[in-house]
């Protein structure tokens, strides 16, 4: 094999932190490559983001449209084609892929390359080319950044393997609907799609095995998820443990146990949705001195930094927090101190994120339990939807808007709203805690009516209740 090319920096993975990252280091004259197997743009554009909220998009038309009636609008029977859904999916997909390849392509001093991407040593790799064949080829770089992401976890299921189980990837290529889905799983992902499914017209069973659904958040709040799902239709399983599962001659029968003893749930389809497994298999990081924990992740410290020296780990990959946002800001951390000479970590950073259910869900910070386990003196502002005018007039008072305030100091620690546009509603809220903006401020501040940023007023006007 002929000697390694050598790049000043290396970028393995076209994800969220990857693409920014080799058109940074590019720009800034550093000779790069960016390595990817499949297709650029990570599990956000092709598997994730992209594709599920365009799906979750056609679905709410299906269920306004059932909804009309409700708003003075008369319409026929609503039926949904799924495999328009999916060729409306498969295009906006496409449309965000190549224009990212086209940007990155057209960029000087990077060099993209499609094929999967092993260590050898420390620095250099070895890349067996995935698109048109040929021979493996040897890079090698001082500066090697690791943004490989990560899949659908299969999780250890008897009979799994004789059963044709969908994942949070291969569900959205189904042209035709389930007649009954089974879900796996009480996360975010699990509840997007059991949802979405629902309003195009399938039935659907979540069976999670927690005590209740979104174990991260509060009581309360996944109590009202569970109603929300409930009221659309959904059948949810709590404190139920999968525990086999059977192919029949019209679908899947799924063995549970339940706090009331084993039974069965019989389905069409079943969608594994039951957490996600880091792509570090191939990397064989061992032989970098890169060191995984016990799930595959790879370890790294608040500046992005593996165990080896000058390799970094960005995203999915190194665990923690699993959103887009995070991934990119993970490239913003490596370039403040690569590139512009400064110290930036992931100490202390805020988290948002939204569920994208209906309505959705919009966290950040922290919640009250965790708040609580903190020992902190807290205030708890709540608000029903239903309270909301805003919410009203759109015929949309599902959930509530709840706020964890510090007593002492009246700042904002972190916010939960279950309610329409609730991602948005929630980043009003995390800028007044960026800001330092105390709950009094908002209580009194001048919004523009009828929005619902209005409801702000009225949230935190009930701590002087």
């Amino acid at each position: 094999m002929a000697n390694p090319q050598h790049y000043d920096a290396l970028v393995i993975g076209a994800g969220q932190a990857g693409v920014p990252l080799a058109r940074a280091l590019a720009a800034a004259g550093r000779r790069t490559a960016l390595i990817e197997r499949d297709h650029v743009g990570g599990t956000c554009i092709n598997e994730g983001c992209t594709p599920t909220k365009t799906m979750v998009a056609s679905a709410r038309v299906a269920y306004l449209a059932r909804r009309g009636a409700d708003y003075g609008v008369r319409t026929g029977p609503i039926t949904v084609d799924l495999a328009r859904v999916r060729e409306r999916k498969r295009a906006v997909v496409e449309s965000f892929r190549s224009g990212s390849q086209r940007r990155l392509e057209a960029t000087p001093n990077l060099n993209l390359v499609f094929g999967d991407a092993r260590f050898t040593s420390a620095k250099e790799l070895e890349v067996r080319p995935t698109l048109n064949g040929g021979a493996p080829n040897r890079v090698k770089a001082d500066l090697i950044f690791i943004n490989t992401g990560g899949r659908a976890s299969r999780p250890t299921l008897e009979g799994v393997e004789r059963v044709p189980a969908l994942d949070s990837t291969s569900i959205m290529e189904l042209a035709e609907l389930p007649e009954h889905l089974l879900i796996m799983g009480g996360g975010y992902i699990g509840l997007e799609f059991a949802q979405m499914f629902r309003r195009f017209g399938s039935r659907v069973t979540v069976v999670q095995r927690n005590t209740q659904l979104l174990p991260n958040e509060d009581a309360d709040v996944a109590a009202e998820v569970k109603t929300i799902l409930e009221q659309d239709g959904v059948e949810v399983l709590l404190q139920t443990e999968s525990r086999c599962v059977a192919p029949q001659e019209d679908g899947i029968r799924l063995g549970v146990r339940t706090p009331a003893g084993e039974r069965t749930v019989d389905g069409s389809h079943l969608l594994l949705a039951a957490g996600r497994t880091p792509n570090t298999e191939q990397l064989d990081c061992p032989a970098a001195g890169i060191e995984l924990d016990d799930k595959g992740f790879i370890k790294a410290n608040p500046r992005l930094e593996t165990t080896a020296s000058g390799v970094y780990a960005l995203g999915d990959v190194k665990g923690g927090p699993q959103f887009t946002h995070i991934s990119y800001d993970d490239f913003r951390i490596v370039r403040t101190n690569l590139l512009e000479g400064g110290n930036a970590t992931t100490d202390h950073r805020l988290l948002p994120y939204t569920v994208f259910i209906d309505p959705q869900l919009g966290r950040v910070g922290l919640t009250e339990k965790e708040a609580r386990k903190q020992g902190r003196n807290l205030r708890v502002a709540k608000m029903p939807m239903s309270a909301v005018a805003r919410a009203l007039e759109m015929d949309e008072s599902r959930g509530f808007i709840k706020a964890v305030v510090d007593a002492e100091t009246g700042k904002i620690l972190g916010a939960a709203v279950l309610g329409v546009e609730g991602g948005e509603l929630m980043s009003v809220v995390q800028l007044a805690i960026m800001g330092g903006v105390t709950a009094t401020t908002l209580r009194d501040a001048i919004f523009a009516h009828p929005l619902l940023a209005e409801s702000l007023n009225n949230l935190f006007a009930t701590l002087d209740a």
